[in-house]
Formats: C-alpha cells, structure tokens, sequence
C-alpha cells in the first residue's frame, strides 16, 4: 500500500469517553498536513454511462428499427419504460441487483401518485424500470415483476438485492425470501441513487403528471448515532489522505489479494479528478485487525462523517444505522483539521475512504472501503 499522509495535529479523547473504550489517538509526526482545498467544491458525481430514458430491448430478441424518428420520440418519452441488458454483458455475472419500489412525483389518471420499480446493476449493465398504480403495491407485485425480469431478459436471479428504504424492508425482503434472493438492506446502492437522481431531471419532471414540489413519500431515515458495538473497537486512528492513484492500487488489491472491503467504480460514476488528487480518509490500527475487517465487511459501510458540533466521527452502515465511531478532543485546531478534511471529501466529490491496519506504520491493509457521501435521492 502507498504511504498514508497524516493529520496536523494529535486528535485526543476526552477522559469521560474512557469508560466507552473509545479508538485512542495517534501521535505518530506527520508527513503531510491537512489543508483546505483551493478549489471551489466539486458537484456531486453522475452517472456517465447511462444516457438517459431509452425504449425497451431484450436480448431475447432482435429487434430493428427501420425509423429513426420513431426511436428518437421513444427516447423522449418519460412514460417509456425500460427492459434492456447490455449485449455484451454475461448474465451470469449479474448475481447483485440494487432495487428501489417507491412513488414518483407523479400523478395517474386517476389523480393518485404513480409508483415505480426501478432496478439496475452496480455497472448499469441491466436496467429495468416499470410504473405501478398505488392499489397494487404488495410483495406480490414485486416478486413477479422480478420474476418477470428473469424471464424477460434471459437472466438468471440474482443471488442477492440490496435496497435503502427501510419503509420497504417488509415487502421487499418477503418477495426475495419467496425467489430465494438474499434481501441486502444497504445504502451502498450507488448506481441506483445516481440513477434515481439523473431520472428526476430527465424522467419525472418532464412526466405529463408530474407534480411539482411534491415531497418524498418515503423519506430516507437519518436517526441519532448510537454507541458502537465492542467487536467494531479499533486501537488507534488517524485522519489520513491518499493520492487517487493509490486509492486504484488499493481497490486492485481487493481482487488480487485477500483484503476484505469493497469499491466503486469511479469511470461510471464520472468522477473527474487528477490522479494526484488526495483522497481524505480514516485509518484504523488494531491487534485484531483481520477480525475487525471482518465484522465491518459484513456491515455495508456507507459513510464516515465529522460532527463538528459534537466533535466525534459517525460511521453510516446499512440503511439507517449510525454509530458514534470516535471522538477527540475540541479545541481549534482540531475543529480546524475536522473541517478541513470534511471539505477535502467535498471537493472530491463526496469521495473518501476507510483502511483497516495491523499498525498504522504499515503499509498494507487487511480493509479497504471505498466510499462516497451523497446527498439523499430527490424522490
């Protein structure tokens, strides 16, 4: 692994948080300091390869086209729904879906909200949208209409489908425990959140039913932060930073080496920033380090925020899970370099990372999440 650079000041825990068994400071010298970024702060990532409404395709079929124009008013079209697999893409490598089943902004004949299924891969390999009226919204709706994306597209269910609505959990869990799916409850649907962005700008506010100003029915939670769990206990931890460069070698890593985490993919998300860019980070030391790895593998860490007012790092797992991850000791120059690195993961694009190590003097991992902060879904 590349050098981590660290923090410009020693973050210390209060007494009071003894008792709490908190992650202890570190206090090796640092290398590089934490500064501000010069540049205003980037906009939030999206999607790059998907190009917006498309008519529907199967690769069960063949299907041409002989007029253009037809194509291109079809594309145009919100109501148009979608059923499409990339040709190139195997379909036995799909074994991960990201599901979303919620309302739109949108009103029906009828003058009720319009409900849709969305479903998409982390690649964007598959995409599958489809509208519902609201007197149908059951997890027996949702099983056939996964059934039906199996059949449709030739593709084979997935062993497991993540989705980040708790409001959801019970129907979409019931429906995946029916077709034999692993029901993942996780807001590390990524390419889906990104997608739902990009399709409120292209899809929904230009829907003949579209209603503006209309607020989201299910709204993603955001509770306190609780205490965190003994087994998740680090030794030591420290602000650290890593040019994007480093930060592909590491996500390499997770592949060809037996290092536990996950990544992204930063040319689908369009993240655009020099590879010298340095990537704000958290690395965590502990004795038990391959355990520890472990444990928050099985998580689906999402996030790590500071709570300046608070002065303690909250770590977002699952859906709506927050946890009090460390705390320091307030005083300027720690709020300075908490706030400091807080815009550094803002001016990346909400880009940031945790590494998980035996000794923070290695220069290996035994974890690696890359992760990126997003604001919520506008529907």
């Amino acid at each position: 692994m590349a050098s981590l650079s660290f923090n410009s000041s020693t973050l210390r825990t209060p007494s009071s948080f003894q008792s709490q068994k908190p992650i202890s400071n570190y206090t090796k010298p640092i290398k590089i300091p934490f500064t501000f970024p010069s540049k205003s702060p980037r906009s939030w990532p999206k999607l790059r390869r998907f190009g917006g409404s498309r008519s529907s395709v199967s690769i069960k079929e063949e299907v041409e086209i002989e007029d253009e124009k037809e194509e291109e008013d079809d594309d145009d079209d919100p109501t148009v729904e979608l059923c499409y697999l990339d040709p190139e893409t195997n379909p036995n490598s799909l074994t991960e879906w990201e599901l979303d089943f919620c309302s739109r902004p949108i009103l029906d004949i009828r003058g009720k909200k319009l409900w849709e299924l969305v479903v998409c891969d982390e690649s964007l390999s598959l995409q599958f949208t489809k509208y519902f009226p609201n007197n149908v919204i059951n997890s027996i709706t949702l099983k056939d209409a996964i059934e039906g994306i199996s059949e449709d597209l030739g593709i084979p269910l997935p062993d497991k489908i993540r989705y980040f609505r708790s409001q959801m959990q019970t129907i979409i869990t019931k429906a995946c425990n029916e077709l034999g799916i692993k029901p993942v409850p996780s807001k590390r649907c990524v390419s889906l959140l990104l997608w739902l962005d990009e399709r409120f700008e292209t899809v929904y506010t230009r829907h003949p039913g579209y209603q503006k100003g209309a607020k989201p029915l299910l709204a993603l939670d955001n509770p306190f932060p609780m205490e965190l769990p003994d087994n998740l206990f680090g030794d030591r931890w420290a602000f650290v930073q890593l040019p994007l460069s480093a930060v592909r070698e590491e996500i390499l890593s997770l592949e060809s080496k037996l290092v536990f985490g996950s990544s992204l993919d930063l040319d689908l998300l369009g993240i655009e920033i020099d590879d010298n860019t340095m990537i704000p980070g958290l690395a965590v030391s502990s004795s038990r380090a391959k355990p520890l790895a472990a444990w928050m593998n099985g998580l689906e860490v999402c996030s790590i925020e500071v709570d300046v007012a608070r002065a303690s790092l909250i770590l977002s797992v699952g859906i709506s899970t927050r946890y009090v991850y460390a705390t320091y000791k307030k005083n300027p120059v720690t709020t300075n370099e908490a706030e400091a690195w807080e815009a550094a993961k803002k001016a990346s694009g909400g880009l940031h990372f945790l590494a998980i190590q035996e000794d923070l003097d290695s220069d290996d991992c035994v974890g690696f999440w890359l992760l990126l902060d997003l604001p919520p879904p506008p529907v």
